[in-house]
Order: structure tokens, then sequence, then C-alpha cells
């Protein structure tokens, strides 16, 4: 039997003004009656047998990244959190504290990246991550979350999109992407509002803001393999989706639907997103369960199985290979949520022959520590974040590797950050910077 932590004054606090300025408005009756009415109302007999079958063996403790970066300490584990939260608020009913409340959410919202690996070392199958998107929710309803987190869903509950991008600013992202990239291909174009295309490419709000060669890029591949396709111009085009880590679940729902509703309004037959992970899990797990849709109401595939299916019928081909040794990162919302591991590797090994895996890998990879919505709570919680990944440097140096693909925007933010914190001699690409740079370019100029 594994011994589990409580919460102590000896916490490990970290001030931020969502949960210090929502503390200080909230009394015990109010998050009494809100912890009742999420548990008696929106969960359900998962909730119940999570509480019920925990025998506090702890063989989870060996799944947590936090918890192996920390020596082991069990305040770190998955059991050590559920203990420290959920188990504590349900066993007292409600009657905590709201300084118990505050460190409760703290530790839901950055010592957990809801990333499931835990899940796997359970012998019952306990979905701790579950379990912390409860916690999360109860300070959502409370007014409990941390403010950089909070921001981004207010950008996009307000615009339609996380990054405060304007309708019109994403329109000229778009034709700017569209003249620079003529200079290489002469005739692409990046449709936009073309009704009845053969798919619909969303992104997240970052590409237009930051990584806009990620546009240019996902473009030029369309147009070597002479995909038809559009983007919309309208709200929607912002597949990604921080309330679904916060507890905003009216948010989300409604995202999620402004996003089939704008892909239905331009009949196309599918949508392919971009490579982000925790905007996937969104779409094809998390908000369409929450409209009550036992499935997606069109077609929607992940970057990874586009690029896959392209690289495998012959519509994009391999021009060059890369000489270095290389190794894939596998991201937790493809890989244990959705299980596209092999197409991820068959792509990359078709332009990288000089292949390592990371030890464990796919569905036993270690996170990026970056998902959940756990880089997004922002500078405040940085040093918690990867500190608590100490496990993933050792993994990556422990390759040799020169190259380590992650298909996913938000292992890229987690793995920069372990790669410049532990000095690690690498370089961090998407997919589709490897096929963009190597892939057979038979419609571009030829350089003189």
């Amino acid at each position: 039997m594994h011994k589990v932590p409580t919460l102590t004054k000896d916490f490990r606090k970290i001030e931020d003004i969502g949960l210090d300025g929502g503390a200080a408005k909230l009394d015990e009756k109010k998050i009494q009656q809100v912890v009742k009415q999420v548990l008696d109302n929106e969960t359900s007999a998962r909730f119940e047998a999570y509480m019920d079958t925990c025998v506090h063996c702890g063989l989870c403790a060996d799944a947590c990244h936090y918890c192996l970066s920390h020596d082991g300490d069990p305040s770190y584990s998955p059991v050590g959190k559920m203990s420290q939260t959920i188990w504590e608020i349900v066993k007292r009913k409600g009657k905590v504290s709201p300084e118990f409340m505050r460190n409760a959410v703290q530790i839901a919202h950055t010592e957990c990246n809801l990333c499931r690996r835990c899940m796997h070392y359970c012998p019952i199958g306990i979905d701790v991550a579950y379990m912390m998107t409860i916690v999360r929710r109860l300070g959502h309803k409370l007014g409990l979350t941390p403010q950089y987190i909070q921001d981004t869903c207010h950008s996009h509950s307000a615009t339609g999109n996380q990054m405060w991008v304007k309708d019109d600013e994403w329109i000229d992202s778009l034709f700017w992407q569209e003249e620079e990239a003529r200079d290489e291909f002469p005739e692409m174009r990046i449709p936009v509002e073309k009704e009845g295309a053969e798919m619909m490419y969303s992104v997240i709000a970052p590409e237009p803001k930051f990584r806009t060669h990620l546009i240019y890029q996902a473009a030029a591949i369309m147009h070597e393999a002479r995909v038809d396709w559009t983007m919309p111009a309208t709200p929607g085009w912002d597949n990604s989706d921080m309330a679904m880590f916060t507890g905003d679940n009216e948010t989300m729902g409604r995202l999620k639907r402004m996003h089939y509703e704008t892909a239905h309004r331009l009949r196309v037959k599918r949508i392919v997103m971009g490579e982000c992970g925790h905007a996937f899990r969104s779409v094809y797990d998390v908000g369409n369960r929450w409209l009550a849709w036992r499935d997606t109401p069109i077609e929607m595939v992940h970057g990874v199985q586009f690029y896959w299916e392209m690289l495998t019928s012959g519509r994009i081909k391999v021009g060059s290979q890369i000489e270095d040794l290389v190794t894939f990162h596998d991201p937790c919302n493809i890989v244990r949520g959705r299980g596209l591991e092999e197409k991820g590797r068959e792509v990359a090994k078709a332009f990288c022959p000089n292949f390592v895996e990371m030890t464990p890998n796919r569905e036993h990879n270690i996170c990026c520590c970056a998902g959940g919505g756990v880089i997004n709570c922002g500078p405040p919680f940085k040093k918690t974040r990867i500190e608590g990944n100490s496990v993933k440097a050792e993994q990556l140096r422990a390759t040799g590797a020169k190259i380590v693909i992650a298909p996913c925007h938000n292992c890229h933010g987690g793995l920069e950050d372990i790669i410049h914190h532990y000095k690690l001699d690498m370089k961090l690409m998407f997919l589709g910077d490897i096929i963009y740079e190597h892939m057979q370019k038979t419609r571009a100029i030829e350089e003189g």
C-alpha cells in the first residue's frame, strides 16, 4: 500500500493573479455549492468507479515525469495529486477552504499535463487526467484559473481564435504567404472560401501570429500534391482549444461547433488539421462528446495521417534525405489518443534513414511537459514545468540524435525549453518542415 500525501502548509505555492485573486473572492459556502452542482450533474459512473477502485498501490508513480524528475517524491505522483485534490474535496463534501481549493487547482493545472501515461501503468486503468479535469472544471466554475491561460480563453471566446488575430489580419496572413511562395511556385494559390473543395485545412492561431512559415510550407505541399483544398476566411479557422483545458466546457463546445459549421458551410468532404496534438484531441474526443455527438460530423484527420496518405499514394515523393541521426517524439494526443505512431515513423524514415528510437517510445513515451494547457499557464510556472521534466532531457540526450521530430505545436514549445535549459545539441522539426525541404518540387522554379 502506497502512503499518499495530503496538502500541507509546505505546499509549493506560486503566486498567480488568476488563482490568488479568485480565491480572495470565495467563501466556503460558494465552494460547497459548486462542488455539489458539478459532482451531482456533470460526473457519472466513471467518476465513481475511479474514486472507489484506486487501491493506493503507487504503480502510477513510475509513469509521471514530474515524479520521476523529483526523485520519486510521492506528492508529484498521480495518486498523490488525487489525494491532494479531488479525494479530499469529495471526502469533505466540498467543505474546503478557498486556500485549499486554490492550491488544488494549481496542482491540477501546473503539475499534470493530462498526458494519460499513468493510465497505462495503473492495474485498474484509472484515468487520472480525467480526474484532474474535474478539478479544473471546479476551478473554472469558482473563478480559479491561472491568468495566462484564462486570457487565452477570453480571446478565443471574443474573437473565435486564441491569439486576438483580427479577421482581416488572418486573411492578410494567407495572402502574404501566397505572395511569398509564388517566388518559388509561380502558380501556387492559397484558396480561400472555395466551396465544395476536397478538404478544408485548419491551423492553430499561433501559426498566423508567430509561425507563418508553416502555412507557406503546408501550401507548398498541397500545391505539389495537387490537392483540391481551401481555408476559411471566417472565424472557425483556429482549431485550438484552451477552454478544453480550463474546464470552460461551454466555450469549448461553442468553438467546436464553429469549426465544424465552417467546414459544413464550405461543403468540404473532410477537414485536415495541422500538426497540433491538443486541437486534435479537442475535435475528435472531447469537444464532440460535450456536444453529444457520437462522432465527428465531417471526416477529420490529423496532419500526420494526411502526410502519410500523400507519401504512400505517391502524390508526394522523396527528393533528398537527411543524413543526420534523427529521432521521433510521440505526442500524447495523437499516439496514446489516436494511434498515429507508425504513420508518423513511416513518413519520418522515408526522409531520414538514420533513425534512432527514444526509450521508451510510442504509447510509453515521456510527455513534453507542455501539453494539457500547462505551458499556457505562462511564465509563473515555467520553472515548475522545466524542472518537472529532467527525465525528458535524459531521454533525448541518450538517443545521440541531432534532430528530433515532434508533430505537435505544444510539444515544440515544451521541447524547445528542455533542449535550451539542459543544453542539448539538437534541432527540433515538424514533419512539415522536413517534407517541404526534402520533397521533389516538380512545380517549383529551378534555381539557376
